[in-house]
């Protein structure tokens, strides 16, 4: 199964951090480079477990996310696709704000792991730890005013 991985640390304090990312429907705010819109179906809250979370990307295309787990004790959430232009099965992400203990900064975390065939495993890794976690990381660090 493969494995999508990417981090930073952040110069602010992981509580910070964690409030900004909690609300599973907030990635237009800090993830903008790709997402144009996003709703929480059914009128559920945005850290309700089993909440899907329905967007758009610049491109047009539609994703569907479910938020399978939230801990505010780990600072912690993890999701998977309801429906995806991605041709990957079995996705489940999960995206952590953990605090650096010797000073008042934090490493987020955002990783995946999913299944597909074999000769697109490296294009898939690639795609989602570079250019969606990576590219996200990045713009969360603008967000914040800590790029």
């Amino acid at each position: 199964m493969p494995k999508a991985y990417a981090s930073t640390v952040i110069d602010l304090p992981a509580e910070r951090v964690w409030a900004i990312i909690r609300d599973f429907n907030a990635l237009p705010s800090w993830a903008g480079h790709m997402v144009a819109r996003s709703e929480i179906e059914d009128g559920l809250a945005a850290d309700q477990v089993g909440c899907v979370r329905s967007f758009h990307t610049h491109d047009g295309a539609h994703i569907r996310e479910r938020l399978l787990a939230l801990s505010d004790l780990e600072r912690s959430y993890v999701y998977n696709f309801e429906k995806t232009p991605f041709d990957v099965q079995n996705y489940q992400a999960t995206l952590r704000v953990t605090p650096v203990t010797d000073s008042d900064r934090c490493l987020v975390e955002w990783w995946t792991t999913f299944d597909c065939s074999p000769a697109d495993a490296a294009s898939w890794i690639r795609t989602f730890a570079d250019d969606v976690f990576g590219g996200g990381l990045v713009n969360l660090k603008k967000h914040l005013g800590s790029a």
